[in-house]
């Protein structure tokens, strides 16, 4: 039922400094789905990922309604404590702030629990075997000396411990060698099975779905939605690309 949705997106538009850049945008996804967003590039699926996150960039208007509850004039801090999570296309560094107590603090965020260093460790080091993290990099500085792999990689480690009732994963297989996208889509796989969140993947590749139950697919052009279905539209973009959905002008 369209009442009982964990995200509801109304009627949102999104600008920069007076710039339309998404029109009209809705979307609906319920508990535990798992929605792929994707388009050519420039087509804004980026931009919606930042905005529904709450990022201060951009000016939204329309309705962003999360549990029921309306959030579009949030902080992204605060969307973040209601259970929303964001990974980043180009996650930061950060010098100073070691990955784990970066990670401890964020879950204690979340849960609004103070999180015991040895308990935390021992889950912490469960996750990082999955993804096949080296353990050195905990007591590094956040993303700091990471490669590219291991950067998408601590976010995945983020969400799963974080454990978030919606994650937007914005071009998490960019960049990534075979080995290191069948971990990423690994470490997705449990956040399934294991927290039963819902995800919004924003991807130009497909390589991260193939191993993952997709609900529905959106197609973005120029700002706008202009197809939704389920997972048969990812091979129809494999087969043809975007052409086919970019809609006819007339003369």
């Amino acid at each position: 039922m369209l009442s009982d949705a964990l995200l509801k997106v109304s009627g949102m538009n999104v600008s920069v400094e007076d710039k339309q850049i998404l029109h009209d945008i809705d979307l609906t996804i319920q508990p535990g789905e798992t929605h792929v967003l994707m388009g050519p590039n420039g087509a804004g699926k980026s931009t919606l990922g930042y905005a529904l996150m709450g990022s201060p960039r951009y000016k939204v208007t329309g309705s962003l309604l999360l549990k029921g509850e309306e959030i579009v004039s949030l902080p992204a801090d605060q969307r973040a404590k209601k259970g929303m999570f964001l990974s980043f296309q180009e996650p930061l560094e950060v010098p100073g702030l070691s990955l784990e107590s970066f990670l401890r603090s964020a879950v204690s965020e979340r849960t609004g629990v103070k999180v015991r260093p040895w308990e935390f460790r021992k889950q912490m080091k469960k996750v990082m075997d999955l993804l096949e993290i080296s353990p050195e990099k905990a007591e590094r500085g956040l993303n700091v000396g990471f490669s590219g792999g291991e950067k998408k990689k601590a976010e995945i480690l983020q969400m799963l411990l974080f454990r978030p009732d919606i994650a937007i994963l914005d071009e998490t297989d960019s960049g990534l060698d075979v080995d290191a996208v069948h971990l990423v889509a690994e470490g997705i796989r449990t956040y399934q099975q294991e927290a039963g969140g819902a995800l919004l993947i924003i991807t130009h590749s497909t390589r991260i779905l193939e191993p993952l139950r997709i609900d529905r697919t959106h197609i973005m052009v120029d700002g706008t939605l202009v197809r939704e279905g389920d997972a048969s539209l990812v091979a129809r973009v494999n087969e043809s690309g975007y052409d086919q959905f970019i809609p006819t002008k007339e003369a």
